[in-house]
């Protein structure tokens, strides 16, 4: 069971086994893989980044705290992502988000649903027998609270509920296969943002820190013994919007996410013997019983590479959005992985159309690595403003 998640993750994350081009690549593997996935198509054009950028409807995964500075008191928001297209035509990603801002009351509330599915997976045996088809799934459910702690600076809390199951609610008991079982586990979030206003010739611009820490929360174990990291993560940013003039705006967008899970040790880090199973196993026995918020600090300074690895295992990501009287978009970015930690190398573009009460966004990646699986990825999102819709309404009736 093991190695079957293991290789089912790396496929979710990497798009391909992570040793398919290089034994020694150790990336970071984790169970609910999906939710490292940029579900909009917004945050997709530009390199898959989101935690400073100016408020949207999919805030809910990337910073909560921007709600706070949404232009609207309330939206809902769908996005689909079929995934992994040059390798398989039936894994796909849908992701559902809204808000609501109080206003004089105080702060707001955000939540979204995640459900992805890795369509058909044949499970085998020990001698390669076909057992069954199954059709693996993951879950989550999260609820947000935001609110402003001053005029530049907001907040935010979430809590997130998450289920994975691998073999499709099966357990199978046929000789040669492990059990495996639905797991399930709660999470975290703590975001801040930062948002000011600086004046210029030729209009307002504005300079936007973000910071967040998520999944902070327990492991997963499809098998009842192994206990599986969940992909913690922490993620600072910053956005610049430059004002051209009345109508044109350029906004440029950094980013960089650090995983807050502990590194496996490779069969190939040195000191290891590949071959000897048993020390092997030892160290698998010892990271599964590592505790999570022990794991979160010590993924600071546990890279078998030292400190020149810990560095490695950073994403980063660099976007630029140029938009028009905040009705047309067009976005491009560059998402960057180190080789040895997945090897993840992108340039994405997107567009996107904003009236007063609805929005279309689109996406596409543009693969760098050789063979990339995520070239060609599209997301699609679609946005309704519930305050739009509402004073449309109102309008209609006098």
């Amino acid at each position: 069971m093991k190695k079957f998640f293991l290789s089912l993750a790396a496929v979710v994350c990497f798009g391909a086994s992570a040793w398919a081009v290089d034994e020694t690549m150790n990336p970071l593997i984790t169970s609910m893989p999906s939710l490292s996935i940029a579900p909009d198509a917004r945050a997709a054009g530009m390199g898959d980044l989101g935690v400073a950028t100016e408020a949207d409807f999919n805030s809910q995964y990337w910073n909560p705290a921007k709600y706070a500075y949404m232009y609207s008191k309330g939206g809902i928001t769908a996005n689909y992502t079929p995934w992994l297209r040059k390798l398989v035509s039936d894994i796909d990603l849908a992701y559902l988000a809204g808000f609501y801002n109080f206003g004089d009351l105080g702060g707001g509330i955000g939540a979204s649903f995640t459900y992805f599915s890795l369509g058909d997976v044949a499970l085998t045996n020990a001698n390669g027998d076909k057992i069954m088809d199954v059709r693996p799934n993951e879950w989550a459910l999260d609820l947000s609270y935001f609110r402003k702690l001053h005029e530049y600076v907001s907040m935010s809390v979430a809590v997130r509920f998450m289920y994975s199951d691998l073999n499709n609610g099966s357990n199978s008991s046929t000789a040669g296969a492990t059990e495996m079982y639905p797991a399930w586990t709660m999470a975290a979030d703590i975001a801040l943002y930062y948002r000011q206003p600086l004046e210029l010739p030729m209009g307002t611009s504005h300079l936007a820190l973000g910071f967040t820490l998520k999944n902070l929360g327990g492991k997963m174990t499809y098998d009842k013994v192994t206990q599986n990291f969940i992909p913690a993560s922490m993620n600072i940013g910053m956005s610049y919007e430059l004002p051209c003039d009345k109508f044109n705006f350029l906004t440029f967008n950094v980013e960089a996410n650090k995983m807050l899970v502990p590194s496996r040790k490779s069969r190939y880090t040195e000191g290891f013997d590949p071959n000897d199973e048993n020390t092997w196993q030892m160290s698998q026995d010892a990271y599964s019983a590592l505790n999570p918020a022990k794991g979160w600090f010590q993924s600071f300074a546990d890279a078998p590479g030292g400190s020149k690895e810990e560095f490695a295992e950073v994403r980063w990501g660099a976007g630029l959005e140029y938009s028009y009287n905040k009705q047309f978009f067009a976005r491009v970015g560059y998402s960057y992985e180190n080789f040895y930690k997945g090897n993840r190398n992108y340039v994405t573009v997107g567009a996107g159309f904003h009236l007063s009460i609805v929005s279309l966004d689109v996406s596409y990646c543009i693969g760098l690595a050789s063979s990339n699986p995520l070239d060609q990825t599209m997301r699609f999102t679609l946005g309704f403003d519930l305050a739009g819709i509402k004073d449309l309404v109102d309008n209609k009736k006098k």
